[in-house]
């Protein structure tokens, strides 16, 4: 009989997403099995037991998959799940808490390549603002801009507190220079887009961040992505399914589901490699975007 690929797929919340389920099945694992409202505390017990019920060699064929909708708690999992494995006995280890990490490396993806493609930029160097930035895409966005060399701006929507709290823990835990700052007002959000090259919104579905006129007066954008496909968008003028939207004399837009067909593919494909690696292997939002990246280029 051939070996079985298990993967148990733990989430802090009340129910595991049946996107993540499906997703891992049509990958190929024999076996998912989701356990909720899983505690800080059990993450230990739950990898051990998972390791300590099969030979070493079939550890590459069991994984952890870490979902809910924190990014320093799944980070903390990766990081508890790791801690747990007791060699020869380990498994490999994936998070994706609702699935924004790999929503957040696709975006990132796609501005970096059309940077590269339209302006023969990098995001080393350049002014990026993240609206929604105290969510997990947000957040997540905000850090692989800031390891690639981009000066991030946090644009706090309700003032500059939350996103000042934000910026410091991703400072703490990655070791990047992050700028927080006060967007609550139309007045605000001009001044701060009037001085960026990139904004990135990941707002809360039908909520429009950055209007028409906003904009029309942002001299020095050059491109601008969003991931709400629920109208309105959050971006004026985007065409959801595009991934290439002229939105003024300068200005480029990319679309949500431009970016959600390259985040679909980033995490199926993050599947396929646990299963298909003999090695134990672990993945975050780092290894989501730089497979995104080959993603979106080859687009």
């Amino acid at each position: 009989m051939a070996d079985k690929t298990i993967l148990h797929m733990l989430t802090p919340l009340k129910q595991m997403s049946p996107f993540d389920v499906n997703m891992a099945l049509d990958a190929g694992f024999d076996a998912v099995i989701p356990y909720v409202d899983v505690t800080n505390d059990q993450v230990n017990g739950l990898v051990q037991d998972a390791i300590f019920s099969r030979p070493p060699r079939l550890g590459p064929k069991t994984g952890i998959f870490i979902a809910g909708r924190n990014a320093g708690q799944a980070l903390d999992w990766i990081d508890e799940s790791k801690k747990a494995l007791v060699p020869p006995f380990g498994c490999s280890v994936y998070a994706d808490p609702a699935g924004s990490f790999t929503t957040a490396a696709a975006m990132v993806a796609h501005v970096d390549t059309m940077l590269r493609k339209e302006f023969n930029q990098t995001l080393k160097g350049l002014k990026v603002a993240v609206f929604g930035a105290t969510g997990v895409v947000g957040y997540a966005s905000g850090v692989i801009a800031a390891l690639e060399g981009a000066h991030v701006i946090l644009a706090g929507h309700n003032g500059a507190k939350q996103v000042s709290e934000s910026a410091r823990e991703m400072q703490d835990r990655f070791g990047v220079t992050v700028e927080a700052v006060d967007a609550s007002t139309e007045e605000l959000k001009g001044d701060l887009l009037k001085r960026v090259d990139v904004a990135m919104t990941a707002a809360k579905a039908g909520v429009q961040v950055i209007s028409s006129l906003l904009l029309k007066d942002a001299p020095h954008l050059l491109v601008v992505a969003d991931v709400n496909a629920v109208p309105p968008l959050g971006v004026a003028g985007l065409d959801v399914n595009s991934g290439r939207v002229k939105l003024g004399e300068k200005t480029i837009g990319i679309g949500a589901l431009a970016i959600g067909h390259t985040k679909y593919r980033a995490q199926f494909e993050l599947f396929k490699k646990m299963l298909e690696s003999d090695k134990i292997v672990s993945f975050d939002f780092r290894d989501a975007f730089h497979l995104a990246r080959e993603i979106a280029s080859a687009s």
